[in-house]
């Protein structure tokens, strides 16, 4: 898949509506009973880019990004501002807010994710756009440097160990992250007489798989 790493202004994808969607199957029984079922292990999100518009030099920045992504061709990073940090949004970024895996002494290997929810209903989510610089990663409880020799894949939200952790050691991290994601529509279509009269373009994101 084409991705370029480049984030959508985000001071137009402030005030853009949207959120996670799933798919359910469901079935109602001759008794009126259901059988649900999903396909989707992960949840999608969709965004409505037209949203945060709110001048001329507005339409005319998405217009010029629409152009540079080829449309739909090229994804890209959008800035959920719903959800866009490890620990809550008036929380400080910390190393132990999020549990990726209890070391097993062998991998080094581990993805960043963001888990919702508690318990067994709990749903862990795969974090594969991490944000440059805000990467804080913790083992055991400490937080480790650049001098532990942990290599972080800003374009795939994995961290390497130069050496697998110890046996039992908690791997954490708390961080920033962006959606993966791709214009869902072939064409932008603006007006300045309609968007002057308040009528705002509907310019249709998607998040992608990585």
């Amino acid at each position: 898949m084409s991705f370029h790493e480049v984030r959508f202004p985000t001071k137009l994808s402030f005030g853009a509506m949207g959120g996670p969607e799933r798919r359910t199957e469901i079935v109602t029984l001759a008794n009126g009973f259901e059988e649900r079922n999903t396909p989707w292990a992960h949840s999608r999100r969709r965004f409505d880019a037209g949203m945060g518009l709110r001048s001329l030099d507005d339409i005319e920045a998405v217009v010029a990004f629409f152009e540079a992504r080829r449309g739909p061709l090229h994804g890209f990073r959008w800035k959920d501002w719903s959800d866009f940090r490890s620990c809550s949004p008036s929380d400080q970024i910390h190393h132990t807010d999020q549990r990726l895996a209890v070391s097993d002494g062998e991998g080094r290997v581990f993805q960043l994710t963001k888990t919702y929810g508690e318990g067994d209903t709990a749903y862990v989510r795969p974090v594969a756009k991490p944000v440059l610089g805000t990467v804080r990663i913790g083992l055991g409880g400490r937080l480790l440097d650049g001098e532990d020799g942990v290599a972080i894949d800003y374009a795939t939200g994995r961290i390497t160990f130069g050496a697998a952790p110890s046996a039992g050691l908690e791997v954490t991290a708390g961080f920033e992250f962006d959606v993966p994601v791709r214009f869902d529509t072939d064409r932008i279509t603006t007006s300045v007489a309609t968007f002057e009269a308040g009528e705002i373009p509907d310019i249709p994101v998607v998040e992608v798989r990585i």
